[in-house]
C-alpha cells in the first residue's frame, strides 16, 4: 500500500492528457494501443466502451481494492491506480503509458493541450459532509454569518483553491472537495456510507517543447505533488479530517 493510503480509506493516482485533436478512433489504432497496455500489465483484461466514443481497459478490483485502468477519449487519455503499491509505481505506468501514446496514438508534444497529475483521497463518513468539511477546512468569516440565518443547515461546502507553481503559469495546482451529502439527507437526518472525496491536481498547460518528453514531464509533475501533499495536504487537511471523523 502506498504511503498516502495510510491518511485515508481509498488512495488513488491518475494521469489524464488532454489534446487539441481528436485522436484516432478505428479499431486498429485503439485496439493496437490497448494490447500494448495489456503487454506491460496483463491483469487488464477487461475491455469495453461506454458512450461517446470513451474505451475502457481494467484490471478486476481486487480484495484490497486496488486495480489498474486506462481510458481513451476523444480528446483525452486517462490512467489510473486505485489504492496502489506505493506512489512511485502509480507514477511509472503512467510514464509507461505516455512513453506509448506517440507512437500508438500519434499524440505528438505539439498537440498537447494539458497533462495533470491528480492524487486523490476519499473517507468514509456517514455524516453530513458538509458540516465537517466545514469545520476543518473553515468557512471565512464573512461568509459564515450565512450560516447563522434561521434554519441555516451547510447543504454544499465544496471549496477550491488554484494557484501557479511557475511565472508563466504553465503550472498551475488545484485543491478541491467533494461532498456527497444531498439536501434529502438533510433534511431527514438519514446519511448514506459515500464518501468524502479530497482532490489534489498539478497540471501543466501548453504544447510540449520539442525536446521534451509526456514520460518526464508527467514526472516532474508527479514530483511536485509529491512535495505539496508532504509539505502542506497531509498536516493541513488529511490529518485533521481524518481525526474529526474518528472523534464522530
Amino acid at each position: 500500500m502506498s504511503q498516502y493510503g495510510a491518511f485515508s480509506d481509498d488512495f488513488y493516482v491518475n494521469m489524464i492528457l488532454a489534446t487539441e485533436m481528436e485522436l484516432p478512433t478505428n479499431r486498429e489504432s485503439v485496439l493496437h494501443y490497448f494490447e500494448q497496455v495489456r503487454r506491460r500489465f496483463p491483469q487488464m483484461q477487461n475491455f469495453y466502451a461506454r458512450e461517446k466514443g470513451e474505451y475502457v481497459l481494467e484490471e478486476e478490483k481486487a480484495e484490497d481494492s486496488s486495480y489498474r485502468w486506462t481510458s481513451v477519449e476523444p480528446k483525452r487519455v486517462n490512467s489510473g491506480v486505485v489504492n496502489p503499491e506505493s506512489f512511485e509505481a502509480a507514477v511509472a505506468q503512467h510514464a509507461h503509458i505516455l512513453d506509448l501514446v506517440p507512437y500508438d496514438l500519434s499524440i505528438t508534444p505539439l498537440d498537447c493541450e494539458s497533462l495533470s497529475v491528480m492524487l486523490g483521497f476519499d473517507f468514509n463518513y456517514q455524516g453530513n459532509h458538509n458540516e465537517i468539511l466545514a469545520d476543518v477546512v473553515g468557512v471565512p468569516s464573512r461568509l459564515e454569518l450565512f450560516s447563522q440565518t434561521p434554519y441555516g443547515k451547510l447543504l454544499s461546502f465544496e471549496p477550491s483553491i488554484q494557484f501557479s507553481l511557475d511565472e508563466e503559469c504553465r503550472t498551475q495546482c488545484r485543491i478541491s472537495f467533494e461532498s456527497r451529502t444531498t439536501a434529502y439527507q438533510v433534511r431527514k437526518g438519514e446519511f448514506g456510507e459515500d464518501a468524502i472525496s479530497v482532490y489534489l491536481t498539478v497540471r501543466r498547460y501548453d504544447s510540449l517543447d520539442p525536446s521534451e518528453s509526456y514520460a518526464k514531464e508527467f514526472k516532474r509533475l508527479a514530483a511536485l505533488s509529491c512535495d505539496l501533499v508532504d509539505e502542506h495536504l497531509v498536516s493541513g487537511i488529511l490529518r485533521p479530517l481524518q481525526e474529526a471523523i474518528s472523534a464522530r
